[in-house]
């Protein structure tokens, strides 16, 4: 009745006269034709798939001016001046840009899951109203344009002697971006960005019971210490107002690549990571929370042995420190490893990679193929060195280098998210199979409770 096709008599009086002249015609065949494909062509202009090839290609555009713009401006300083002004240029966006990238990967993560039934918002306790691998690409999107916009600026007013101008370009978009995040009102997707804030306290504060949210982003943290400590020490050039200076290269300087605040703020995520398993052990007395502690500790000495060498001679670095931060380092970098592929996993001795005895939720998309386990196995454990060797005192303004192993960081942590969240998914779904190691949704020992507290949650509103 109302998917068919509509058929009107040709010679319909009310559609063949107005008047004295006639509206329609008899058409023949080929008059109908090409009629027909004119309005399917016309409809198609129409279509969100039209629009939404507008929109990439305004995007692209945009991407390619603020490039090129940049570019040109970097080349007109000179030599000596570049290298500099353009590591402080990377100071204070850089760490903007691996977040969006952060936000980015997220996106396909959820993406991913929707496609694979895997139902995320229940593991993270969320409200109907969580937002979509869509929406998160469209905050993404939005974050992209407005990081680059005020980049190109930043480069374009500074290389034309607006050093006043180029050097609120950065304070205005840390600025806004705080504004966004707590703003009192319903846009923006209020709901969402107070759940991430009161997730960011619950982690400052671990004095309630840690959630599979809490200890999740955590661990997004520990990818992001880098980019933590990179906000910080721009945030303390805007404070000083030394930004648009060199300052940075001093090393008294308050801000400068030598200062305290560097180490402390690196170890701060592993820190946090450290309080919530003793507060998990505190609550389920499960020995293995206290063995996860362990893990996230002997990332302290990694971070605060490699920072002893701006203030130490070169010789007792080279011979007394620096075997001690080796061996520190791997200690970190085979434990993170080990109790990624069989705790966080469950990759129990590897029975998966090779036997396949236990198919999972992803089997069918991509996971149960035996390349997807080796090459995931294989690129954690050398972006886990990779990682670590970051933290080498000797990179910090090597930023190209730091850059680009904080991108790899990253996605590593991309990559686990999908065998993490899908681990606990399948013991939701299969308490029977549930080993006795500690649940990783909550603090209890019984999947059958977790599970009707998932449920009891799914309804709660949140993201």
């Amino acid at each position: 009745m109302f998917g068919g096709v509509l058929s009107v008599p040709v010679n319909n009086p009310h559609l063949r006269k107005s008047a004295s002249r006639h509206i329609v015609t008899n058409l023949g065949d080929n008059d109908l034709k090409n009629a027909s494909l004119f309005l399917s062509a016309f409809a198609k202009l129409r279509t969100p798939v039209f629009l939404q090839s507008l929109k990439v290609a305004l995007y692209i555009g945009g991407l390619y001016v603020c490039g090129k713009i940049g570019r040109e401006s970097v080349m007109k300083m000179g030599i000596e001046s570049r290298e500099l002004f353009f590591y402080e240029t990377f100071l204070y966006y850089n760490p903007l840009l691996l977040i969006t990238l952060m936000v980015w990967l997220w996106g396909v993560n959820l993406w991913v899951f929707s496609r694979s039934g895997v139902d995320y918002a229940a593991i993270f306790f969320l409200g109907p109203d969580h937002l979509s691998h869509r929406e998160i690409w469209k905050c993404a999107r939005w974050m992209t344009i407005a990081i680059l916009t005020s980049m190109t600026a930043y480069l374009y007013l500074y290389s034309h002697g607006d050093v006043k101008l180029a050097a609120s370009q950065p304070v205005v978009l840390y600025f806004s971006a705080v504004i966004i995040l707590i703003i009192p009102f319903d846009i923006f997707y209020m709901s969402s960005r107070y759940y991430l804030l009161w997730t960011f306290w619950r982690i400052l504060f671990p004095v309630q019971a840690v959630t599979f949210s809490d200890f999740f982003l955590a661990d997004i943290l520990t990818s992001l210490s880098k980019v933590l400590s990179d906000l910080e020490r721009s945030v303390c050039r805007m404070v000083h107002r030394q930004v648009a200076t060199i300052a940075w290269f001093e090393a008294d300087s308050v801000c400068g690549s030598h200062s305290t605040a560097i180490p402390l703020v690196l170890v701060l995520p592993y820190l946090f990571r450290l309080f919530q398993c003793i507060r998990q052990y505190r609550d389920s007395k499960d020995i293995a929370n206290i063995y996860n502690a362990g893990k996230y500790l002997t990332a302290v000495p990694v971070i605060f042995l490699s920072a002893l060498k701006y203030f130490i001679d070169q010789d007792t670095w080279t011979y007394s420190i620096q075997p001690a931060w080796i061996l520190s380092g791997l200690a970190n970098t085979f434990f993170s490893f080990f109790w990624d592929i069989l705790r966080d996993w469950d990759l129990s001795v590897f029975t998966r990679i090779f036997k396949f005895s236990r198919p999972n939720l992803f089997s069918h998309l991509l996971y149960g193929r035996r390349w997807v386990y080796i090459w995931v196995i294989g690129s954690n454990l050398v972006l886990r060195w990779t990682w670590t060797y970051k933290l080498s005192a000797h990179l910090r303004n090597n930023y190209i280098t730091v850059f680009i192993i904080t991108a790899l960081e990253i996605y590593r942590r991309f990559q686990w998210a999908f065998f993490r969240i899908e681990n606990v998914w399948y013991k939701i779904n299969n308490p029977k199979h549930t080993s006795h190691q500690s649940n990783p949704l909550s603090l209890q020992n019984d999947i059958n409770n977790e599970h009707e507290k998932l449920l009891a949650h799914s309804h709660s509103p949140g993201v």
